[in-house]
């Protein structure tokens, strides 16, 4: 059973960058992995043959698998970084020290200096990354010291130590990386100015540091020293193919509560990220269901405090899609740009896939639940007055003006009944006329269900514009049965529908429910009337060979065929081959008959 829970799992994960956790029947977190793509990663696990026996250990012990989606592989590297450091799950090995990823730092300092740090000391100080790589740190820091003349020394330059002469330049002032702030040789105006522009480097933003690069690169090849211009050239590729910054780890967010929420007719989802400096600690989705049709503050204030004390959150501050009534001395936030932002979308990605991924178990295990989602939603989406639990889809089929006919498609709670379904042949109407088809077949098929008291559905769909609409009214108006079934019209662009007495058209979202059970009503029509009409055409080819002999009907056809297997080899028998199956009479007026 728990296998069969756990390929579910599998089967409804996003074929998206992020976080998974495994855990086992105790509710005990077992392992923590990234992966550039969830489904195939995880599915990895269950479908490969593992020499590890820790590995084949660990994968009988998962019995639930949890998933945090992030924008990039890199964010979900950092994540899993924080999540194994937070946790020390009993699986993973690699990143259970201490050690963490670097940064940048610009130190707290008169004359701050600028160097890379693995330990993130709350003094002020400002930190840039992490990197994931300690290459693109020390080519930043490369960058930096190629533009800039900072100091190394960690001495103390207070401005009455400089004064008083306390320091010395050192060796790094005459080899001319440093300008000698020690001896007050550096103004502290400028110096700061340099600090701003390296602000600026670490950020990302290196317009004016490259423009100066390859300035640079381009003197060195006109002095023909080629070397030097390939090693500012593999500087400038570097910076250029460059991420700043991370939508996971910044450290200025310190201690925040981050909440979103999305909703459909009858279940609510709220997504909760707790970040600790800056890096996301723990993400959970809350699923609510409906019970009054509460709105989405309503779910979103209901569900802040439940997580909170849930997880015995201390954080004072939250970011919220909107404003909410919250505890005292709980400050919020409506982020609108830049990284708080950023995290924001984060949170709404998690709960939108929460909400994909119970929606397609939810298919798979509860059919009725995920019907009565569908028809509450189309319902909404269409502007009905009762959910389509019953829906009647027609189309035309009159390919080249010969053979007219038109289907019915059923579709019961959003799927094809196909017991139900109906083929027509068009009986008053001349030549190719698709409104007075449309007409025509509309008001047969309500009358024979009027006539013997079959249900009528709630929703008519037509495969056609106004015209094929309007015809279907005048169908429904001699029935009397306008108003008492809704009924709207497709145009040829799926996502335009017309209603009755409405000249605009209603546009469905192109990735919404609603549209593809309609687009799949409507390719089910075309295919089932095209069926028909060539079902058709290959009778009446039949006929015209076969059964336009004098003497030779339908049912010496069929003889025919099952014996020759075709109308060419019918052609092609032998007097004697087909008297023994039609007799003498018929064989001979079939020999004719070809010889002519």
């Amino acid at each position: 059973m728990a296998q069969a829970s756990v390929t579910l799992q599998i089967s409804t994960l996003p074929d998206s960058p992020g976080v998974y956790q495994y855990y086992d029947k105790d509710g005990k977190l077992l392992y923590v992995g990234k992966a550039k793509n969830l489904k195939k990663r995880v599915n990895s696990y269950f479908t490969k043959k593992h020499d590890n026996a820790r590995t084949r250990m660990l994968v009988k012990r998962i019995v639930d698998i949890k998933h945090i989606v992030v924008a990039t592989e890199t964010d979900a590297l950092l994540l899993e970084n924080n999540l194994i450091k937070k946790y020390q799950p009993k699986y993973n090995v690699l990143l259970k020290d201490d050690k963490s990823y670097p940064w940048i730092c610009i130190k707290n300092e008169r004359f701050p200096r600028v160097f890379p740090t693995r330990r993130l000391i709350k003094d002020g100080s400002e930190y840039y990354g992490p990197y994931t790589s300690m290459k693109t740190v020390h080519t930043l820091l490369d960058l930096i010291k190629g533009l800039y003349n900072l100091r190394t020394c960690n001495y103390d330059l207070a401005e009455d130590k400089i004064r008083d002469g306390k320091y010395k330049v050192c060796l790094e002032y005459h080899l001319g990386n440093c300008a000698g702030p020690c001896e007050g040789l550096y103004s502290e105006t400028e110096y700061n100015e340099n600090i701003e522009a390296i602000r600026n480097i670490v950020k990302g933003n290196f317009k004016e540091s490259l423009v100066r690069f390859k300035t640079q690169m381009k003197q060195y090849a006109e002095e023909m020293l080629y070397e030097d211009a390939q090693r500012i050239k593999d500087k400038i590729d570097v910076l250029e193919n460059y991420q700043a910054k991370s939508t996971v780890v910044n450290p200025k967010i310190n201690n925040v509560d981050v909440f979103s929420v999305i909703s459909d007719e009858s279940y609510g989802y709220v997504n909760f990220l707790q970040l600790s400096f800056g890096a996301i600690i723990r993400s959970h989705t809350l699923e609510i269901k409906k019970k009054l049709d509460e709105s989405d503050a309503e779910l979103l204030e209901l569900a802040v405090v439940e997580l909170r004390q849930r997880f015995n959150s201390q954080s004072k501050e939250v970011y919220l899609p909107f404003k909410i009534n919250l505890e005292a001395g709980i400050s919020f936030h409506i982020p609108k740009l830049g990284d708080k932002k950023k995290i924001l979308d984060l949170s709404i990605r998690n709960a939108k896939y929460y909400r994909m991924e119970r929606f397609k178990q939810a298919k798979i295990v509860d059919p009725d639940r995920h019907a009565n989602r569908i028809m509450a939603q189309m319902k909404i989406d269409l502007r009905l007055s009762e959910e389509p639990r019953h829906i009647e889809c027609f189309d035309n089929s009159n390919i080249q003006g010969t053979n007219p006919v038109a289907a019915c498609v059923v579709f019961k709670d959003g799927k094809p009944s196909k017991k139900d379904y109906r083929k027509f042949h068009i009986k008053t109407v001349v030549g190719p006329d698709d409104f007075a088809s449309m007409e025509e077949v509309v008001y047969r098929r309500y009358k024979r269900l009027k006539e013997e008291g079959q249900p009528l559905p709630q929703l008519i769909i037509i495969d056609g514009g106004k015209g094929q609409l309007s015809s279907s009214l005048k169908a429904l108006d001699a029935l009397e049965l306008r108003g008492k079934i809704a009924i709207i019209g497709i145009a040829k662009r799926l996502e335009e529908l017309f209603y009755p007495d409405d000249p605009v058209p209603l546009y469905i979202d192109k990735k919404s429910e609603t549209l593809k059970i309609i687009q799949q009503l409507r390719n089910e029509a075309h295919r089932f009337g095209i069926t028909f009409h060539r079902q058709l055409r290959s009778k009446e080819a039949l006929n015209n060979t076969l059964e336009s002999i004098p003497g030779i009907g339908e049912k010496t056809s069929i003889e025919l065929l099952r014996k020759f297997k075709s109308t060419k080899r019918v052609g092609e028998a032998s007097f004697e081959d087909l008297a023994k199956v039609v007799g003498a009479s018929r064989a001979k007026k079939i020999i004719t008959h070809f010889q002519k």
